[in-house]
């Protein structure tokens, strides 16, 4: 029997055990497992004879829609046959819930649906169900883990769509090793990809992720599947992200929001008004309204901010829903383009509602409200700030200003600060737009 040694991050394969992946570059994460060798085909094997591009039917590409808002655009809009979508997320943040509901309504449009789970029984499948009020009469649920009994399942009735909960319990009897290993995912996933696009069936593999926020297992997985879809959200809160990382047959650039119900996830179809819930219209100091762009989707939040003298050492820089990293860039821009010194500051950073924003487009408001919270001067509460802030303190440009000024003027805000390159031309849809090149003008213009 021969052994090699898999990186468990990045699925890299080397002869003998080292330190470090020679790929990746991680500490520790080689695990020893067993080759299988492949047998060899036949010389008279099939071969299935290529096709002119021009001749090649799409009749079996009409696409299966839930009716989940959400859901449908995040997967491009429709599930389309022979696909295999990754679902990955935390242990208990909604996977399961959120794809038997999914399968509810895939059932609802005369499909028959064949979920196999691996982590629960059959009773405890029927008895979320029950709560998710999902009659599932074309539903059929087999608790399974082994690979060679899954396909041979598969190959005894078709089912259009297939969800497997989780690839992890999956095992192949050909590898010794236990489910969850490099070498078991890898052969279950790819085995079952493998029929999904040979019958033409549509897959879901639900994956659970590291700490680190990949999922487990290979990455080599996130490159065998046509979407990868990231389910996450803050457990103290109800509403949950669906983020597309990757998607063959639609855009990565679209964010599903849902909130958590006792009757199970329900599609917010207006999230601006979700996370602007607590939003009295109060005048407060440290507190502003920015236009984020999550996908092509613009959403206002609220960031607020806390500056307080440092009493005890060295000063705390906490973050809570944008980079650590990137606010400590920012107060040193503010302090050395601003005026506004931060050194002997304690600086408190939160977007409400749990929400976490990634774009630079948010700078402008996470450094108007620090000015706001450090000189305790109220911004007006119908104010929304975007823009970019570079290390020289301009203010640069940022993408789809139009829909960020719809979205302000929907939600009834009467001003909107933004970039002045990107502004040129761009009517006020109802509401003041107000341009600013620098922070020092932005700063000016936001406390006067």
């Amino acid at each position: 029997m021969k052994t090699a040694f898999v990186c468990t991050s990045c699925g890299a394969i080397h002869p003998r055990w080292q330190g470090q992946c020679r790929e990746c570059g991680e500490w520790n994460s080689l695990a020893e497992e067993q080759i299988i060798k492949s047998a060899r085909k036949s010389k008279n094997t099939k071969i299935e004879k290529p096709q002119k591009l021009s001749e090649i039917s799409l009749e079996r590409f009409s696409g299966f829609k839930t009716g989940i808002s959400e859901f449908d655009r995040v997967l491009g809009g429709s599930l389309l046959p022979g696909s295999s979508v990754l679902l990955a997320g935390e242990p208990g943040i909604g996977k399961s819930t959120l794809i038997l509901q999914a399968a509810g309504y895939y059932a609802l449009n005369n499909l028959e649906v064949l979920y196999i789970s691996g982590e629960e029984s059959s009773s405890q499948v029927k008895v979320r169900a029950d709560r998710l009020s999902i009659k599932g009469d074309k539903i059929s649920i087999a608790n399974l883990t082994d690979l060679s009994e899954i396909m041979a399942a598969l190959e005894d009735h078709f089912y259009p769509v297939v969800i497997i909960d989780s690839i992890q319990t999956i095992g192949s009897p050909f590898f010794e090793s236990p489910p969850g290993t490099v070498g078991q995912i890898r052969e279950s996933a790819g085995r079952l990809i493998e029929l999904a696009k040979k019958n033409g069936f549509s897959l879901f593999l639900i994956g659970h992720v590291t700490k680190e926020g990949i999922v487990a297992g290979p990455r080599l997985l996130e490159h065998m599947v046509d979407a990868v879809l990231y389910f996450e959200g803050d457990n103290q809160h109800f509403y949950r992200l669906l983020r597309p990382v990757k998607n063959r047959y639609g855009s990565i650039f679209e964010l599903g929001v849902f909130e958590m119900t006792p009757a199970g996830l329900k599609p917010v179809d207006n999230p601006s008004d979700f996370f602007l819930s607590g939003n009295n219209n109060k005048a407060r100091s440290g507190s502003i309204v920015t236009a984020s762009c999550e996908g092509n989707r613009p959403i206002l939040v609220e960031i607020q901010a806390l500056i307080s003298t440092a009493s005890y050492g060295n000063p705390q820089r906490v973050a809570g829903g944008i980079d650590s990293k990137r606010l400590s860039l920012l107060l040193a821009i503010l302090e050395k383009r601003g005026g506004v010194p931060m050194g002997g500051n304690d600086v408190f950073i939160s977007v409400a509602g749990g929400l976490r924003l990634s774009e630079p487009a948010i700078d402008l408001a996470v450094l108007a409200a620090i000015v706001s919270s450090s000189r305790d001067i109220p911004i007006n509460p119908k104010v929304v700030i975007a823009g970019e802030v570079g290390l020289s303190g301009e203010v640069r440009s940022i993408g789809m200003v139009d829909r960020r000024i719809s979205e302000s003027a929907k939600l009834g805000f009467n001003k909107i600060f933004l970039p002045k390159q990107a502004i040129d031309n761009m009517p006020s849809k109802g509401i003041e737009v107000v341009g600013v090149e620098s922070l020092e003008k932005a700063i000016e213009l936001i406390f006067w």
